[in-house]
């Protein structure tokens, strides 16, 4: 697979766009950051009494939660649902797919160069499934807190004390996710426009980047969102600088490994 991938790098354009993720996805993940942010900000008060004294509205500040908390899941699975989320399910599959070759760069903390990394790194492989897994602990456990009249008192009790150590990591991982986005522009400007120049995909995703080359896409098919201008323009980008206009590439064709 290295080989492979190597030796088709050189077709892509140096000023190629590769659209990562599409609007059903982008839409999603903000959906869910904002979600995130308001279940993190409306705890705090719920969780700190003196904070609680400040902010006052306690009753409102709890139904906020409840609700958003309930929500949460719901623009994940619409976007993995019906002919928009194709997509999503082609990136979840990816998640699901671990190679000998990542658990070696995941065992050196992704210092292990050699490795031809896939569209999502390890690191990223596991952040997804942990914020999975926490929306759907989360969900359950915070259920079981609110109508506690349907459960034994125990579980009340242990649905409490796991759904605040868990709020604690996800407020941990959260906050370095976004660390990790403001320290590599190009990653977010992925999750904001869509998409990501071709050299840049080939440093950090080479095997996927393979997968994109050859299906380009005419500038006049190109969405209004993604006008076809130099690489990085608007960006603050200068890893790239210097590149003329290049026509976008999208990988919406099916995932070759599936």
């Amino acid at each position: 697979m290295r080989g492979s991938a190597a030796a088709r790098a050189p077709d892509l354009a140096p000023g190629a766009r590769l659209l990562r993720f599409d609007g059903v996805q982008r839409a999603a993940h903000w959906a869910n950051a904002l979600l995130f942010g308001i279940l993190i900000v409306t705890a705090l008060p719920l969780y700190f009494a003196s904070l609680e004294r400040i902010v006052g509205r306690h009753l409102l500040i709890e139904e906020i939660h409840l609700w958003c908390g309930v929500a949460l899941p719901v623009p994940l699975l619409a976007s993995l649902i019906g002919p928009w989320g194709a997509q999503m399910r082609r990136d979840v599959r990816r998640f699901n797919r671990w190679t000998a070759a990542e658990l070696r760069w995941l065992r050196s903390l992704g210092t292990d160069r050699s490795v031809q990394l896939d569209k999502f790194n390890p690191g990223q492989k596991m952040n997804a499934a942990f914020v999975a897994g926490s929306i759907a602990v989360m969900l359950g456990t915070g259920v079981l807190m609110h109508w506690f009249g349907l459960v034994p008192v125990s579980w009340r009790t242990g649905s409490t004390f796991v759904h605040e150590v868990l709020a604690f990591l996800v407020v941990a991982v959260v906050a370095g996710h976004v660390v990790i986005a403001l320290a590599h522009p190009q990653a977010l400007r992925a999750m904001v426009r869509g998409w990501v120049t071709a050299p840049w995909a080939q440093r950090h995703a080479p095997r996927w980047a393979a997968e994109q080359e050859a299906v380009p896409v005419a500038p006049a098919t190109l969405p209004a969102t993604l006008p076809v201008t130099a690489a990085g323009v608007g960006t603050g980008q200068n890893d790239d600088a210097g590149l003329a206009p290049a026509p976008e590439v999208s990988h919406a064709q099916d995932d070759p490994h599936r």
